[in-house]
This record gives C-alpha cells, structure tokens and sequence, in this order.
C-alpha cells in the first residue's frame, strides 16, 4: 500500500468553482489551497457499535464542505472485498459482454480473480475493453442501442460507483431522483404531484434532452468529475471507459462523446454531467431569475418542471437551450412542450373558448388535471398508452415463444406480468386501467391458446375459469401522493 493511501485526504479550495449562484459547473480548476493530513484514527467504541467505514468518512466529509477534492481514493475501488461485494450484486444470467466471460465462470475460481484484477488496478494495468452493442425496442417502435461490457468491467464500475456515490449524493440537489440510491420513480412521481398541488402551478414544461447519453462531451465531463475527484488514478480509469469504445459486427467505434448505456457507472456520471450542466442552473434561475413559483423535478433525462407565469416558463426554456448547446446538449424540440395545467387551467381555458387542458406524459404515466369526487383539482394519473401497448405486444411475443409450454407455465407466467405491472402502475386513480390490462392479457393468452390447434376454440366460458386462477385481481399498491410525500421528505421540500 503506498503511503498515506488509507487517509482519504481532501484539499479545500477557497471558493467554490460552482456554486449554485454561479455558473454552474463551467470547467474552470479549482485553486486549491489547505493541508491533506492523514484521517485521524477512529476512537475504541463500545460492544456493538463500530467505527465509520472509510466511505462514511467521504461521505461526510463531502456533505459537510460541498467544495472539497478527494485525493486518494483508487485504493477503495480496488479492495478486493468491495470487488467481491460488487460480483455478487450483479446480475447472475446477464449477458456476456466480448470476452464471453460469465458471471458462473468467474466465479468458479473467484477468489484468484479478484485478487489478479485488484493488482492490476492498483499496478494501472487493467485495460477496459469495448463494450458489445445491443439494441432494445422502444414504446415508440424505435430500437435504442445498449451497451454489454464485460464481466470485469461491471464489477470494477460497480465498485467505482459506490465510491463515487459516497463523494456526490450528498452535492446532488434534492429534485435530482434518476438512478440514486434511496430514490425512485414513484418518489419522483409523488414529488411531482405534491409541487403542483402545493405550489401555484399553472403551466407545465415536459422537457426531454435529445440523445443525451449519445451527445454528452467526454471533456466536459472529466473536468466535471476534477472539481471534486483529485486523484489522476481514478479520473484515468473512467477515461479508459469512455474511450473503450463500442464493438458491433467485428467494427470497434470511438468517439469522443456520449456515454454507452449499460454499463453500470452510466448512470451517475449522466448525474454528474446533468447535475452541472442543468441542475445546479436552474437552481440559480429560480432563485434570482424567476418572478413567481417554480417547482422542478428531473429523473435522469428527463424533466418536469411547473411554473406559476407562462413568462417564466417561456424565458427558462430559452436560457435554458442556450446553456445545454455549450455542453453539447439540445431539448428535444417534439418531446418539449410547454402546456397550461393546474388548479385553474381548465378554468382559463374555457372562459378563452379552448378545450380541456393538455396532458403529458413522465415515468410511464399519462397526467391528467382532473377532479375528485368533491370537485377539488387533483393530478389524476393513468397508464400512458404507449407503455401499455408495448408491454401487450412483449407479452404476446413471450407466449409465442412458448406456444409448446403448459397451461400452468403460461399461467405462472401471466401472474408474475400482472404482479408486477400492478407493483408500478398500482396508483390511486388508474384502477380502470389495471382493469384493462387484464383483460386484454386475457384476450391475447386465448389467441395464443386457439392457435395450438386450427381445431380448438375454446369458450370465454372456459378462458374465464382460466382467467380468475391465474390472474389476481387489480389492487392499488401505492396511497395517496401527497400522504406519502410528507412522510418520506417529513415536510422538507424534494422539489428544491
């Protein structure tokens, strides 16, 4: 072990680069200044209790100085235990990426490997290898290209991830839920719902950046991960994966920018990106820009954003596709729209003579100003059709796929899609449209069943006895947004 690597030592600049009422994160160095001593040994505890890991060091130490640069690190990414720890989260049938290395083949003599890859990350002789090229429908008919690395590649990212996390989850701004830990999208959802009720929304802004991860600058994002990240020896190795590049048909591909989806540390350096880029900006604009309220949620690429004046709305969006064209990055101008919703929308529009308001879609959900049965405005909330569609269309393509399988199999089958399409899309409001799920998975395992045989037809009688064995019934999952809101935040704002 080098000297002094155990001491995760931090140099604390004089001021920060980026803070939110400045630019944003705009690349400039820090002009550190202050002494990297070593971390003062942890004091004897009490039976039971135990010492701060050297992560919980990191992490609050970056949660207590937002500016601090963290210079050694590299030895908890190569700790074989974190290593172990990070073979044992992945998936155990997932693909192999170019090498063919399974995760049951490594592991058959996992403790040498390991051991071999620790040494050579600490000796910087791990080489990343490209990444094998996947495509994967989209709901909108189109293919979205994913990335399969390989086997060593996920367990040194995974690790590095963990690391990473500890450094930026407590810099991440509170209305940032995409991919974080302790975070999800029912969370965003609910943080969604609560701004537009609490908040004096009265327009919407469903904003969606076009082909983020293929546009994102590779420099950019390096001098974003230098402002806290003052170890060469890590900042080399996520270059390395950025430039590993994408092997497709025997052709390997590099570029200098765009991160491949897949991998497992693609998600937060996506955050790091957006979170200088975009977050930390639009901060700033709705504390010193904007003349009446703004509420702001973003689950990774994309974002909703309510405001109270159709002029904040209109003059953010500008500034806004100034901004993300010096990164590289532009709002998708058909997936971005500005429309009137909240309390008193439908109001408006019809004391103008327009229809009823416009809704938008986010996490899967189409969002509806609505009403409940008192009459007050609620944000209703039903299965957004495309999802819908692509799911029946998946499903009948599994049971095509096992058209020689059981009645039971396909039974099982069924039971565990419905399960987990109600876990999701279980919210208050959207019960019809459980229903309907139901009935059209119903509708297709008789296709796929009479199909056996040009001969069987079977009854709706029959299929119905089917039905109410394997199919459990519709059940809301998920309470009230705003009761859950106010218990997972405890009233403090997620929407700042």
């Amino acid at each position: 072990m080098d000297a002094g690597e155990k001491s995760d030592c931090v140099i604390v600049p004089e001021k920060s680069p980026n803070n939110a009422s400045g630019s944003g994160g705009d690349g400039g160095k820090d002009a550190g200044q202050g002494e990297c001593g070593r971390e003062k040994r942890a004091p004897d505890t009490a039976a039971g209790q135990s010492a701060l890991s050297h992560l919980d060091r990191i992490r609050h130490v970056s949660r207590k100085d937002k500016t601090a640069k963290f210079t050694a690190l590299m030895h908890h990414v190569y700790d074989v235990e974190r290593l172990k720890r990070a073979y044992l989260s992945l998936e155990r049938n997932a693909a192999a990426g170019i090498d063919g290395v399974t995760w049951r083949w490594y592991g058959e003599g996992l403790q040498g490997n390991l051991e071999d890859l620790s040494v050579r990350l600490k000796r910087g002789a791990y080489r990343a290898k490209p990444v094998r090229r996947a495509w994967i429908p989209k709901t909108d008919g189109r293919m979205r290209p994913l990335g399969v690395p390989t086997l060593e590649d996920k367990i040194v990212q995974t690790a590095v991830v963990e690391v990473l996390n500890a450094i930026y989850e407590p810099a991440f701004l509170g209305f940032s839920y995409g991919f974080r830990p302790g975070r999800s999208q029912h969370q965003a959802l609910d943080a969604l719902a609560a701004g537009i009720h609490i908040k004096k929304v009265g327009w919407v802004l469903d904003m969606d950046l076009r082909d983020f991860f293929g546009t994102l600058k590779h420099d950019w994002l390096v001098r974003f991960i230098e402002h806290r990240i003052a170890d060469q020896r890590l900042v080399r190795l996520i270059r390395k994966w950025l430039a590993a590049g994408v092997l497709e048909d025997g052709k390997r591909t590099r570029s200098e920018v765009g991160t491949v989806q897949g991998g497992s540390i693609s998600p937060v350096l996506a955050n790091i990106y957006l979170h200088y880029v975009m977050d930390l900006w639009v901060h700033h604009w709705r504390e010193h820009e904007a003349i009446g309220d703004v509420v702001v949620i973003r689950y990774a690429d994309d974002a909703v954003l309510g405001f109270e004046w159709k002029s904040d709305a209109e003059k953010l969006r500008a500034d806004l596709e100034v901004r993300l064209k010096r990164f590289g990055l532009s709002l998708h101008p058909e997936k971005t729209r500005l429309i009137e919703f909240g309390r008193f929308a439908a109001l408006n529009r019809q004391r103008n003579g327009e229809g009823r308001p416009e809704t938008f879609q986010f996490l899967g959900f189409t969002h509806i100003a609505g009403r409940t049965a008192k009459g007050r405005f609620a944000v209703t909330r039903i299965t957004a059709r495309p999802r819908l569609i692509a799911k029946l269309k998946a499903v009948k393509l599994e049971l095509m796929r096992r058209h020689n399988a059981t009645v039971a199999e396909h039974g099982r089958y069924l039971r565990s899609v419905l399960l987990g399409h109600y876990r999701y899309y279980g919210v208050p409001s959207n019960f019809k449209a459980l229903k309907v799920f139901r009935q059209n998975l119903g509708r297709i395992w008789k296709h796929i069943l009479e199909r056996r045989s040009e001969r069987t037809r079977i009854t709706w009688e029959r299929m119905n006895r089917l039905i109410d064995k394997w199919f459990p019934p519709p059940r809301i999952y998920h309470p009230m947004p705003l009761e859950r809101y106010s218990v997972t935040t405890q009233d403090r704002s997620r929407m700042r």
